[in-house]
């Protein structure tokens, strides 16, 4: 199983690609395909067939994902997207921290 950088409901800035600069909220991980789906980003169309009667068909935007390592965690201390790193504290949780300014994320 890979490991990824960025978690569920982080911050993150896009790094590359249309949406470059933009900062969202995760949504969705999926550390098999390395990918995340971030929220208001890298919309695309989806055609929807109605399943059940009386159910309405169409074409419905929804989020896509992307790879992870065109995002940032997003530190507000430094005020921008930054590397991440992993201390281990005395009592022997792991926290992440800004590599530049060493803030808790």
């Amino acid at each position: 199983m890979k490991k990824l950088h960025i978690k569920k409901d982080d911050v993150v800035v896009v790094n590359s690609g249309d949406d470059k600069g933009s900062k969202a909220k995760v949504l969705a991980v999926s550390p098999e395909e390395g990918k995340v789906i971030v929220e208001g980003l890298n919309m695309v169309k989806k055609h929807v067939k109605p399943r059940k009667q009386g159910e309405t068909g169409g074409i419905v935007e929804a989020e896509g994902a992307f790879y992870a390592s065109k995002v940032n965690l997003y530190c507000p201390n430094c005020d921008k997207g930054v590397r991440v790193k992993v201390k281990t504290q005395k009592d022997g949780t792991k926290v992440r921290t800004c590599a530049k300014c060493g803030k808790e994320l």
